[in-house]
């Protein structure tokens, strides 16, 4: 039960829906049970043992089936006995009738339960992806996410919410069916009790470990969806190194393992049906030889055509309880996959921010680090960095890769938070700005250009307010990429592929020069921006670059130097710490890093 409650804090909002359903359930059970209860008359009248009822007596749960046999008796009288059997089989079918109206409505209103339950997952899961910080993925694998948003999601979907209508309906079923055994029976009722706890401790503990195994074989398929997307985002070095038959053989090996760990985990839940089916037949024929011998020897207060009845009605059990059993598999079995999502959904979002958080809407002086240091997990990645940039003012971050120039940069719009010292702009630490605000002031170009599977216009104008065709065009102008986005037969709505692959790494990087230039921050941070282009690319990105960051403050990762000669301030990085900083003239005059590497680079040009 305190799995479910988990599992009822998504149904909450659908409250009133979840009332209807469980009124019609209710009404379907009792509709249900009486075209049951009409075999006891039938049967009476059937073998002439119906006791004629002469008076009748006042309207109670007690006194109904007196009424009605009261009625029987005289329609018997009146119409003769054919009559009453065909009044009987009359009630039986509008008891039918209204049963199944009942059943339809109650389903009716879980439809709307069971679908937006798990819309809502969807979008309280896909709302934690965007909220959670870059370093909660840098643990996670991207294909485990994909599966927990796709296979885990429909899991859920198919093994707890299909058997939601079951766990609001039958025990329902069973307990007016039960209550309606005890009343018939008390006796009868009582020794059946004592039955139906062996034969649920044996589903239960066939379902015990189903669970484990469904959430090994949903890690699994986290695994196998991983291996997929490498494969595909890497299908032109698997190709070129000849290496299918290396990653073919790994899938299969994954594959293969899983598919056996699928097959016992269904072969154990297809044995719940079956098993509380036969449990249940045991306990019906136990049931009726007791019964019987009570009914034969005269000792209980049931006549033959009630024990009849009572054995009608009790192997209507058999079917919820068979049902509710195989509702019970499912739901170990979805819980399993519920655990997953929610690991995600209750991850901790280390990005906090402040109740009351301080609105900024512009940049007036300048980007301090004081006493600036970062670590991942243990080891610091950056160290002690102390540094002011002020306004309209370029800053270069060079330095040997891992040394902690784009940590330096991902600190600024509050990707990672400092793990000692603050960050302020404008003299105010950025943990108190609201997170939109702060990011709000900032335009990012990596070095890989990140871009949608969508149009032109659409990846220019990701992101930006009140944007317009005569802007989007403007802004590519500025980028040096309307050249080529005009080329296209339908322009800015031409569809550029799944991460742009229809354009080269010069075109891609100039569309997210555009989508920068369009946002028109105050301050930029240019991630190693031109370091994979060849010379004809890199000299138009530079000349957009160059435009961009034109009366703006800049934050530049360089990887050639020849890019930021001109910067205000040119900051050495190494091991995560300014071993360096001054102009361009300046640190060549300096027998440091810097040199070395301007001339490492200046030998490799002249090669």
């Amino acid at each position: 039960m305190k799995k479910l409650r988990r599992l009822f804090v998504y149904i909450k909002p659908y409250w009133g829906l979840a009332l209807l359903n469980a009124v019609f359930n209710v009404l379907g059970a009792v509709f249900a049970l009486f075209s049951l209860t009409m075999a006891i008359p039938f049967l009476g009248v059937l073998f002439n043992i119906q006791e004629p009822v002469h008076n009748k007596l006042p309207i109670t749960f007690n006194t109904i089936q007196h009424n009605f046999n009261y009625f029987l008796t005289m329609q018997i009288e009146d119409h003769g006995k054919i009559a009453a059997l065909i009044l009987v089989c009359a009630v039986v079918i509008m008891s039918s009738l209204l049963k199944n109206v009942c059943i339809f409505l109650a389903n009716y209103f879980m439809a709307p339960i069971r679908n937006g339950v798990i819309q809502d997952i969807r979008n309280k899961l896909y709302n934690k992806i965007l909220k959670l910080p870059l370093s909660y993925f840098s643990n996670e694998r991207k294909g485990d996410i994909l599966s927990r948003m796709s296979s885990d999601v429909q899991e859920v979907e198919w093994s707890i919410m299909s058997s939601l209508e079951m766990i609001f309906r039958d025990p329902l079923t069973i307990l007016i069916y039960f209550f309606t055994l005890l009343f018939m029976s008390y006796e009868l009722t009582l020794f059946v009790i004592v039955l139906l706890p062996l034969s649920a401790f044996i589903i239960g503990r066939i379902g015990k470990t189903l669970r484990k195994q469904s959430n090994q074989g949903q890690r699994r398929m986290g695994g196998i969806l991983s291996v997929v997307e490498e494969t595909l985002s890497g299908l032109r070095i698997i190709k070129g190194f000849n290496a299918e038959n290396k990653m073919k053989d790994g899938f299969e090996s994954m594959n293969s393992f899983y598919t056996r760990l699928m097959i016992k985990i269904f072969r154990r839940r297809y044995l719940a049906s079956p098993m509380s089916e036969f449990m249940g037949t045991i306990v019906l024929v136990i049931m009726m030889y007791y019964g019987g011998s009570m009914v034969l020897n005269e000792q209980g207060s049931l006549t033959p055509q009630q024990f009849i009845a009572y054995i009608i009605i009790f192997s209507q059990i058999i079917n919820p309880a068979k049902a509710f059993s195989q509702a019970y598999y499912n739901v170990q079995k979805g819980m399993a996959s519920l655990d997953r999502i929610e690991a995600v959904l209750f991850a901790d979002n280390v990005i906090h921010e402040k109740p009351e958080p301080v609105i900024v809407k512009e940049f007036n002086s300048c980007i301090e680090f004081k006493n600036v240091s970062f670590k991942y997990e243990n080891e610091y990645v950056v160290k002690n960095v102390n540094l002011i940039i002020e306004k309209g003012k370029t800053v270069a971050l060079v330095g040997p890769s891992g040394a902690g120039k784009s940590t330096i940069a991902d600190l600024i719009p509050r990707f990672f938070d400092v793990s000692d010292g603050d960050i302020l702009v404008d003299g105010i630490s950025i943990k108190d700005i609201k997170i939109k605000d702060l990011r709000d002031l900032m335009g990012i170009v990596t070095q890989q250009p990140i871009l949608f599977n969508d149009t032109f216009y659409n990846n220019i104008a990701f992101g930006s307010i009140n944007s317009n065709e005569e802007k989007v065009i403007e802004a590519a102008k500025v980028a040096n990429a309307y050249e080529f986005i005009k080329v296209y037969p339908n322009h800015l709505y031409t569809n550029i592929g799944d991460s742009g692959d229809k354009l080269s790494g010069g075109q891609k990087q100039r569309i997210s020069i555009a989508r920068a230039v369009l946002k028109n921050p105050p301050i930029l941070i240019l991630d190693e921006a031109t370091s994979s282009l060849d010379t004809e690319s890199e000299r138009l990105v530079q000349d957009a670059l160059t435009k961009l960051m034109s009366n703006r403050t800049s934050i530049v990762i360089a990887h050639r130097l020849s890019t930021i000669v001109n910067a205000d301030e040119i900051l050495v990085i190494n091991n995560g710490e300014i071993i360096e900083r001054g102009k361009h003239c300046e640190l060549l005059e300096i027998d440091g890093l810097y040199r070395k590497l301007h001339n490492i680079q200046n030998q490799h040009f002249a090669l």
